[in-house]
């Protein structure tokens, strides 16, 4: 394989992780989906324009935090990114409370149909509201970093493989940010109280209860955290992809679906092997889709997904479970 198609395939599945991270959280706790964690993702993509290149509100200007004149420098950079991304990780968290809240909780002993219905709705709310804000038309994210290239050489037992490889600093910062915050939650989820309480509740919602676990505000808990590191992540994407669209959320939330599925959705290290495995999947089909003259890689990741559903339900790293009543 190229080297370049591996790591563009890491950067781009590092992006379906967090985001599948999300989808995978809210359905090990409360069996849905989320049809909405795409949209939240784009909405803190939105969220960091004005952040880091400035605005104007009730007549006060706010500068921004990173030059949009010149070349950044490397200390302004580091902090207008991880200002941008906490201010946009906090606001997205604080949006994925309100929607379990107002949407999904009074319908939490409803049949299924409705909430899923529901999730599809809140969809198309925020994703029009997005439309409303900036439009039908993909913006340009703000310039953040120097673009610059750094060629590898990866060598086992003594030989040379993907030689000639380059990474670029965006490239580099997005694979680093995603893994931290990835082990990030691993942690969390399996060292922490709340994470334990949290798997409690997966486990047994009705049992948790009796132990004195408020499953309320539990399940709160995961939208918050799942919606943090989806405006978290937004900012990577957009100083990777650098350009975002009202509807960026809505692709971008079916493929991390399809990862989620493939890892074994409600594993949280599933949706992340899930979401590196799908990244690398479609950036080499894309490679070869583009030789042909034909892009190939909708088709295949959600093949994938099918086949996926059919033949292993539980995922590669799932295990089948019995419906819970």
């Amino acid at each position: 394989m190229n080297g370049d198609i591996l790591i563009a395939g890491i950067v781009l599945g590092s992006l379906y992780a967090i985001v599948a991270l999300g989808y995978t959280m809210v359905y090990g706790i409360i069996e849905l989906i989320n049809f909405a964690h795409g949209d939240v993702f784009t909405f803190g993509a939105f969220l960091a324009i004005p952040t880091i290149s400035g605005t104007t509100v009730f007549g006060w200007h706010w500068p921004g935090l990173i030059t949009q004149t010149g070349t950044p420098a490397v200390a302004q950079s580091i902090i207008g990114i991880g200002v941008a991304m906490v201010v946009s990780a906090i606001i997205c968290a604080c949006l994925g409370v309100v929607i379990e809240r107002v949407a999904y909780r009074p319908l939490r002993n409803a049949p299924r149909l409705a909430p899923l219905i529901t999730a599809i709705g809140v969809s198309l709310i925020i994703e029009n509201l997005l439309y409303q804000w900036q439009g039908g038309y993909s913006i340009p994210f703000p310039t953040t970093i120097t673009f610059s290239s750094y060629s590898l050489t990866f060598s086992l037992f003594g030989h040379q493989f993907l030689s000639n490889t380059s990474i670029t600093n965006a490239q580099l910062l997005v694979i680093v940010a995603a893994v931290a915050m990835m082990i990030g939650l691993d942690l969390f989820v399996n060292r922490t109280t709340m994470g334990k309480a949290m798997r409690a509740v997966a486990q047994d919602r009705e049992a948790a209860s009796m132990m004195g676990i408020n499953v309320d505000r539990i399940i709160s808990l995961t939208f918050f955290v799942g919606s943090f590191l989806a405006g978290a992540g937004s900012i990577l994407y957009g100083i990777e992809q650098v350009n975002i669209g009202y509807d960026t959320g809505f692709a971008l939330g079916l493929f991390a679906f399809t990862a989620a599925v493939l890892g074994g959705i409600g594993n949280i290290r599933g949706a992340a092997v899930g979401g590196l495995l799908i990244g690398i999947i479609s950036e080499y089909v894309d490679y070869l889709g583009n030789g042909l003259g034909t892009d190939w890689y909708d088709t295949v990741v959600f093949s994938i997904l099918v086949l996926i559903l059919v033949f292993r339900p539980a995922g590669l790293f799932g295990t089948a479970t019995a419906e819970k009543v």
